[in-house]
């Protein structure tokens, strides 16, 4: 299909398709209908977290294709019965109870409709910078792109500042959070709130407001005050959950236990496939209020099948601890490309979610998003595949790095390479009197 084709007959919907089509993909690796093998550093879309097409995934799919594929959503199947079972065994008490969907703005947007179930109460708070979705609950939290232009969101929604360490929403912390920006949030929320506050969401790192992980004791004090208020805690582990960031769940790190956790992109493996998950206590009170979700692909086998498959391969090739080794391994490449770039001015992230944030000057530490589209378009052309995050929605400055877990040395060691040349070559190309690069993000 051509170009001219793609914009006859398709919808775009996030900006410009990649200037080429994709034929097959393997492990971190996809090839285009010409031939070029592109290293994918994203995981598709975050979610092929054992690799394309993972052998496991597609005899899983192949077992349900000559099974069942789909039911009624009040038919349940073995695999779905297995799949909540496994997830119960791996969660820390009392988070217990699942509802298997598709994709996390669903299992989000569930997660708030049980909230307000359960507490019988409206308000919602998040994070700015936060990306939970894009449905009507979900949207109304999301402070990056596709917050704008919307309106009106849900009412009762409200952001607090994000634990930014690199630039301290409340210009108060230089590079390390001391988690005020919490305290004032909530004073803010206090004020503005109708005494109705059901529970606030968070992710354990802020994926697309620019890889900002929660700082050491954010979520045990995000945790005390929703308590305070009698609000419950979700988490959202879309993008973390199942060993992204070298803990099998992200609030590891930290021992605190969400009310409400809810899972998708990794559980599939690339297949549609998201959990909402919670207490028997929970789960009950909402039943006995009425609680009532329904989508089409609800409890369906053959997602229930793949994920199954995801999490036999993550134990039996312990891809937990492989994604804390290479995860030290980029760091450490990356903190040497920013020795010789000083446009690199931040690299952070934890495990194999990793941001590089890109800036014209250190001190003052000023967004360089010419730079950063222009070095995303070029790594694209080298034959690597990155994320441009918008952040608060207008700057394309940080780029994403989510390679599969079961990535090698050797392809750590090509990405670097190539980040290492487009950096080289774009800001040599944005020099006085040399053109920018055109930017695809």
């Amino acid at each position: 299909m051509s170009h001219d084709e793609r914009e006859k007959y398709l919808i775009r919907y996030a900006g410009d398709f990649a200037p080429f089509v994709v034929a097959r993909a393997l492990g971190a690796w996809v090839e285009t209908t010409d031939g070029r093998r592109i290293l994918d550093f994203t995981s598709g879309q975050i979610s092929s977290t054992l690799g394309h097409n993972h052998p496991r995934i597609v005899a899983a799919v192949q077992e349900s294709l000559n099974s069942v594929i789909h039911l009624n959503s009040w038919m349940l199947n073995e695999d779905v019965l297995e799949l909540a079972r496994r997830l119960a065994e791996l969660l820390p008490p009392p988070l217990m109870r699942s509802i298997l969907l598709n994709v996390g703005s669903e299992t989000n947007e569930l997660a708030f409709r049980l909230a307000k179930s359960y507490t019988g109460k409206f308000e919602m708070v998040g994070l700015t910078r936060a990306f939970h979705g894009l449905l009507a609950g979900t949207g109304s939290l999301t402070y990056t792109v596709g917050h704008r232009g919307y309106g009106p969101m849900m009412p009762g929604s409200f952001a607090i500042p994000a634990p930014y360490e690199y630039r301290c929403p409340i210009r108060h912390c230089l590079n390390r959070c001391d988690t005020l920006c919490l305290d004032v949030g909530f004073e803010t929320v206090d004020q503005a709130s109708v005494g109705q506050l059901a529970a606030m969401v968070v992710e354990p790192v802020l994926s697309t407001g620019g890889i900002i992980p929660l700082p050491d004791g954010y979520l045990t004090r995000a945790k005390e005050k929703c308590e305070e208020r009698g609000m419950l805690l979700i988490v959202d582990e879309a993008q973390t959950g199942f060993g992204r960031t070298g803990d099998m769940f992200a609030f590891e790190h930290e021992g605190v236990v969400p009310d409400i956790l809810t899972v998708s992109k990794t559980l599939g493996g690339g297949i549609p496939l998201g959990a909402t998950i919670t207490s028997a206590e929970i789960e009950e009170q909402a039943h006995e209020n009425g609680f009532f979700h329904l989508t089409t692909h609800v409890s369906d086998p053959m997602p229930a099948r793949a994920g199954l498959a995801v999490l036999d391969v993550i134990a039996e090739e312990d891809l937990v601890g492989r994604a804390r080794r290479m995860s030290d391994y980029l760091f450490a490449q990356l903190h040497g490309l920013a020795e010789r770039h000083e446009e690199i001015g931040d690299v952070r992230g934890r495990g194999l979610l990793v941001g590089v944030e890109l800036v014209t000057d250190r001190d003052t530490k000023e967004p360089a998003s010419a730079l950063g589209a222009a070095v995303t378009a070029e790594c694209l052309r080298l034959g690597l595949s990155m994320n441009i995050v918008k952040g608060d929605g207008t700057t394309t400055n940080c780029l994403r790095m989510a390679p599969p877990l079961s990535i090698t040395t050797d392809e750590i060691d090509i990405a670097i390479s190539i980040l290492d040349e487009a950096i080289t070559t774009c800001k040599q190309d944005q020099q006085p009197g040399s053109a920018v690069p055109g930017a695809v993000v």
